[in-house]
């Protein structure tokens, strides 16, 4: 893909590797960059040759910077900002409906509304330099659409704290809030990174699509109500080919040969 704030490249393992480039906004969540950042997604989503996203920045110090000030107190109609807040929902919800899994390669800060985005993500690997925060009210503002996601990933005292002080904390700091999955030197970053999503290229596309698609569908449901459509989603793996080849190379030792069936 040849756009102009959002790298598309997929390598020989499957991984597709999704890159917000415009490091002069220190690659702020613009309505263009947002579009772009969808159409990608939308691309992975739909190639059966992708078997992991990762999502990372090309700027040494900054992730993204969250949503774009500019904007906020641009002179467009109301109406006409209004309209374009949809972009944050349909970019989370497709996240979740991807079919595959997305790592997060928090290669920088991760402020505002990119804070949403990785946390959107399904798993968030960071540098050691990498910060992390709400500093939205600090410039009037409040983190209205990430909080859903906030408030489902930290305890409700330190969410408000996050959100309501607007101080940044530090990578290891929002591991130990588990939002963050491992803490890497910065010097081995990008090594660790590749060889996570290789290690979940592995797996079964068919399995880790039934698994995630369940996360997705049951994770705001009710205990009963989730248990019935896991036991569904159970009954539906076992009868796909890829489970039998997974147990049957399990046992002879040997690497398994998906089917995707």
């Amino acid at each position: 893909m040849t756009d102009t704030l959002v790298r598309y490249e997929v390598d020989d393992a499957g991984a597709a590797f999704v890159t917000l480039d415009d490091p002069a906004t220190r690659n702020a969540l613009s309505d263009e960059l947002l579009d772009e950042l969808l159409r990608a997604l939308e691309t992975a989503k739909h190639d059966d040759g992708v078997r992991v996203v990762v999502l990372g920045s090309s700027h040494e110090r900054v992730f993204s910077s969250g949503g774009n000030l500019k904007a906020f107190a641009d002179e467009r109609p109301p109406i006409e900002k209004y309209a374009g807040l949809d972009r944050f929902p349909r970019l989370f919800k497709l996240l979740g409906a991807l079919g595959k899994p997305v790592i997060c390669a928090a290669g920088g800060d991760v402020l505002a509304g990119a804070f949403g985005l990785a946390l959107a993500c399904d798993l968030v690997l960071a540098k050691e330099s990498a910060r992390f925060g709400c500093p939205e009210i600090n410039v009037g503002a409040f983190p209205f659409m990430i909080s859903a996601l906030i408030y489902r990933n930290v305890d409700r005292m330190k969410a408000n704290e996050l959100m309501m002080l607007g101080d940044k904390i530090t990578a290891t700091e929002a591991a130990g809030l588990g939002v963050v999955n491992k803490v890497i030197p910065d010097a081995e970053f990008d090594e660790t990174v590749r060889s996570w999503a290789h290690r979940v290229a592995e797996k079964s596309p068919l399995l880790m699509k039934l698994g995630k698609d369940a996360i997705d569908s049951t994770r705001d449901l009710g205990l009963s109500e989730a248990l019935d459509v896991l036991q569904a989603q159970l009954a539906l793996a076992f009868t796909t080919a890829d489970l039998g080849e997974g147990v049957a190379a399990f046992r002879e030792k040997r690497a398994p040969v998906w089917k995707r069936r």
